[in-house]
C-alpha cells in the first residue's frame, strides 16, 4: 500500500511558504504518495497543487459541510462538517506528516500525530521540543531544512 502522508499548514501563505508547500506536493506525488490535507487556501491550497502538477492524489478534509469550499486543486474533497476537530481525523488517516509553517491549527496536528507516535517533519514554522520527547522514548517532531528534506524523513521513518 503506498504510503499516506498529511501536510499541515496555515491557511494563509506568503509567496516563499507556498513555494515550499508547492514543492514539498510535487516530491510526495513523485514518490507515489497519497497526501491527504485540511482541503482550504494557503499551505493547503498550495501542497494540492504541487501534488497535482506532478499527476498524484490529494485528499482534503474540509472543516465544513460544503465540499465546494475546498481548493481547486484536490483530486477528492471530503466534507467532513467537523470544523477543527478534523484535524484528529487527518492525523488518523495519515502515516506521517510534513509541517510547512506554523499557525494554532497546524500546532494542534503536529501535537496529535507526535501524540499518535506518527512521523512528524517541520519544515520552518515554530521550535519545538523534540529532545524532551527522545528522552522519554518517544518520538518528536525532525526539523528539516528543505522540501527535499522533509519528504525524505517522513517516507524513511512512515
Amino acid at each position: 500500500m503506498r504510503p499516506c502522508i498529511a501536510v499541515a499548514g496555515p491557511g494563509q501563505a506568503g509567496p516563499e511558504l507556498a513555494a515550499q508547500a508547492r514543492q514539498v506536493g510535487v516530491l510526495l506525488a513523485r514518490r507515489g504518495a497519497l497526501v491527504v490535507c485540511g482541503g482550504l487556501g494557503g499551505v493547503m491550497e498550495a501542497c494540492a497543487e504541487g501534488v497535482r502538477a506532478a499527476d498524484g492524489t490529494v485528499v482534503g478534509l474540509l472543516p465544513g459541510r460544503d465540499r465546494d469550499a475546498g481548493n481547486r486543486h484536490l483530486s477528492v474533497a471530503v466534507a467532513t462538517g467537523l470544523g477543527e476537530l478534523r484535524n484528529g481525523v487527518l492525523v488518523n488517516t495519515c502515516d506521517a506528516l510534513i509541517a510547512v509553517g506554523g499557525s494554532w491549527g497546524t500546532l494542534s496536528e503536529i501535537a496529535l500525530a507526535v501524540r499518535a507516535g506518527k512521523p512528524v517533519a517541520l519544515l520552518g514554522g515554530w521550535p519545538l521540543p523534540s529532545g524532551e520527547l527522545a528522552a522519554r522514548g518517544g518520538r518528536g517532531p525532525i526539523e528539516v531544512a528543505t522540501p527535499a528534506e522533509a519528504v525524505e524523513a517522513v517516507l524513511s521513518a512512515a
